[in-house]
C-alpha cells in the first residue's frame, strides 16, 4: 500500500476543524445546527463565533429555510445535522428553497451510512447520495478521511451554489495529506494498476487500498481511484482508467440503487460498456450493531472488494 495511516480519526472532526478555520478567515461563514453541536464537532465555532451561529433546535426544515434566507444577504450558511435528517426529513425544503433557486447553502451531514452503528436502521441513512445527486444544481461530496473532510469543508465555502457534504461518526484511518488541495469534481488516483479499476468513495477508500494489496499478492494489478465527488462526477478519470483495465469495481457505504456505482454504470453504458461489479448495500435497511460487524454483514469490507475485483476480471 502506498498510503500509510497516521492514526484513526473521525471524519466529522475534520468537518469541525474546517468549519472553525473558516470562521477565523471568512466573516461571511455562518453555521446552523439542529441540536447536534457536539455530534457534528461544531463546538469551537460556536464558542468563538456565537454571533454567527444559530441553534435551530430539532426543526430541520426550518433550519434549511433559514439557511436559504441567509444567502440572500450574502452569508455562506453551513447547516448541520445527521444525514437521515439532513436529507430524508427535509427533502422538500432542499428541493424547493435551495436547489431550485440555486442558493449558496452548504448542507453538512454527519452519521451517514451503516457506520452509525448501534442507532439502528432508522438513523442509518444509505439513500442520501442518490437523493441529493438527482437534484439539479446540487454538488455532492463524500470524503474519505479526516484530512480530506477538512479540506473539502474549506473548498465548498469557495463554491457558489448548493453543496451536500457527507461524513461520519467512526474513527477511520487518516491517510491523505494534511496540506492537500481539494478540487471539487476531480477524482484522485491513489494507486496505478492495469487489470482492474476500483472506484471507491468515503470510508470504503481505505478498504479499496487494502483490497489492492491483497490482489497484488495474487499477482493482480489494481488501480484505486478515490471518487470523493459524486456529483459532478469525474467521467474523464473513469473512462481513462477503464480504457486501460477493461473492468471495474465500485465500493461505497450506500445503497446500490442510486449510489456511486449507479453513476459509474451510466457512464460506462453510454461511453464504454465494461464489466462492473458493485460493492454496496443491496436494497435493504440496516440494523443495530457495531460499525465493524455491520460492514462485514452487509458486504462492505475488504474481502468483498477483492471478490468483486476477481468477478469483474473474470467477466472481461
Amino acid at each position: 500500500m502506498k498510503y500509510t495511516s497516521t492514526g484513526n480519526k473521525d471524519t466529522r472532526s475534520g468537518f469541525g476543524a474546517g468549519l472553525y478555520e473558516l470562521g477565523k478567515s471568512n466573516s461571511d461563514v455562518v453555521a446552523l445546527c439542529a441540536d447536534l453541536i457536539g455530534s457534528l464537532k461544531m463546538d469551537d465555532f460556536v464558542k468563538d463565533f456565537p454571533e454567527r451561529f444559530v441553534q435551530t433546535g430539532i426543526a430541520e426544515a426550518n433550519m434549511i429555510g433559514m439557511a436559504a434566507g441567509l444567502t440572500i444577504g450574502g452569508k455562506i450558511p453551513f447547516a448541520g445535522t445527521f444525514a437521515a435528517f439532513a436529507t430524508g426529513r427535509v427533502y422538500d425544503q432542499i428541493r424547493q428553497s435551495v436547489a431550485y433557486s440555486n442558493k449558496n447553502v452548504k448542507i453538512c451531514a454527519s452519521h451517514a451510512g451503516l457506520t452509525l452503528g448501534e442507532d439502528g436502521a432508522t438513523h442509518q441513512m444509505m439513500e442520501d447520495l442518490g437523493l441529493m445527486k438527482m437534484l439539479p444544481n446540487m454538488v455532492v461530496i463524500n470524503p474519505c478521511d479526516y484530512n480530506q473532510t477538512k479540506a473539502a469543508t474549506l473548498a465548498i465555502a469557495k463554491h457558489i451554489g448548493p453543496v451536500y457534504l457527507r461524513f461520519g461518526r467512526p474513527a477511520v484511518p487518516n491517510f491523505t495529506p494534511a496540506d492537500q488541495e481539494f478540487v471539487i469534481g476531480k477524482a484522485i488516483t491513489l494507486q496505478e494498476g492495469s487489470q482492474v479499476s476500483i472506484f471507491a468513495t468515503g470510508h470504503l477508500v481505505w478498504k479499496a487500498l487494502e483490497a489492492a494489496d491483497i490482489l497484488a499478492e495474487k499477482g493482480i494489478s489494481a488501480e484505486v481511484i478515490n471518487i470523493h465527488t459524486i456529483k459532478p462526477l469525474d467521467e474523464e478519470a473513469i473512462i481513462r482508467s477503464v480504457s486501460k483495465t477493461r473492468c471495474a469495481v465500485s465500493a461505497e457505504e450506500h445503497m446500490m440503487n442510486g449510489g456511486l456505482g449507479d453513476s459509474i454504470a451510466q457512464v460506462l453504458a453510454r461511453k464504454l460498456p465494461t464489466p462492473l461489479e458493485m460493492v454496496a448495500v443491496n436494497d435493504m435497511f440496516g440494523e443495530s450493531g457495531t460499525p465493524t460487524d455491520l460492514m462485514v454483514k452487509y458486504g462492505l469490507d475488504t474481502p468483498n472488494i477483492v471478490d468483486a475485483a476477481l468477478k469483474a476480471i473474470a467477466r472481461k
